[in-house]
């Protein structure tokens, strides 16, 4: 067991799993620089923390709690809270915005990856890493697809099991199933073209905001998306993506185990220099 402080930098979309404990996955990074991953971080915890009512209110806050590596996955950044009923956490201040995300630029762009071939091949044993932050040489498109509307039908028990969450509402509630993937291709510098799905929490959170406010139009909702992460993202922010594996690809050591499990995105800075 050991006391770490985290600023968790990335929250993925929920998803039903036979194994509760995978079914919220949070990581961070230490004051070093170094990826964390803790799961499980119960979906009503989150919920619970997000004062604003966005999740992402709890994204770039500092949190410390004791920390045990999991003995079940191999990844060497995975663990999982000491205590689960977080009896031991304590929160800490949210870094913010300002000076164009320079404080936030100070931890998560550390170490950062350029070359997709080096970071799989660290991904192999016995480095087996399996986050990392990333900078595209060139973001190349945004796409969506067409998905399942319904969870899997082997789903549908644990749906059911309210109790897991320690909440009124019914988990489909909570966790609506996205019937749509989005994905970057980007290039990195050898120019070799990559294409990842983005599974973080914010981009399923922004789709449903915007069927929202469309009224229930798809259409006009993944336009409003695309506007987002294809539109303002493409030509105003300087675009890093922070990578994770899914356990079940790096075990199997496929080919490249990583999808995008959150953005990373300052405004893009113009240099003048003054003679």
């Amino acid at each position: 067991m050991a006391r770490k402080k985290v600023l968790i930098s990335v929250t993925t979309y929920p998803l039903p799993s036979r194994s509760y404990d995978e079914l919220v996955c949070t990581a961070g990074l230490l004051e070093t620089g170094e990826w964390i991953r803790i799961y499980p971080i119960p979906l009503s915890f989150l919920m619970g923390q997000r004062q604003s009512g966005k999740i992402e209110s709890f994204k770039y806050t500092w949190v410390e709690l004791d920390l045990n590596k999991r003995s079940d996955d191999f990844r060497p950044e995975s663990h999982s809270p000491q205590n689960y009923d977080f009896r031991d956490i304590v929160i800490h201040d949210r870094i913010g915005t300002e000076n164009n995300w320079l404080k936030r630029k100070e931890f998560c762009l550390q170490n950062v990856y350029t070359n997709l071939s080096q970071l799989i091949k660290d991904s192999e044993a016995p480095t087996n890493r399996s986050l990392a932050t990333f900078k595209p040489t060139e973001i190349v498109g945004f796409e969506i697809e067409n998905d399942a509307r319904e969870w899997k039908d082997e789903w549908v028990e644990i749906r059911k099991q309210g109790d897991l969450f320690a909440t009124e509402k019914p988990p489909e509630t909570l966790i609506p199933k996205l019937p749509y993937k989005f994905f970057y291709r980007f290039k990195d510098d050898a120019g070799k073209e990559s294409r990842l799905m983005i599974e973080d929490w914010e981009i399923g959170a922004l789709y449903w905001n915007c069927l929202k406010a469309t009224e229930g139009n798809e259409s006009a909702a993944l336009e409003k998306v695309r506007e987002k992460y294809e539109g303002e993202f493409l030509t105003e922010k300087d675009i890093y993506l922070f990578l994770g594996t899914t356990k079940e690809w790096h075990m199997r050591r496929s080919k490249n185990p990583f999808v995008i499990i959150g953005v990373f995105y300052p405004k893009k800075e113009t240099q003048l220099k003054l003679f």
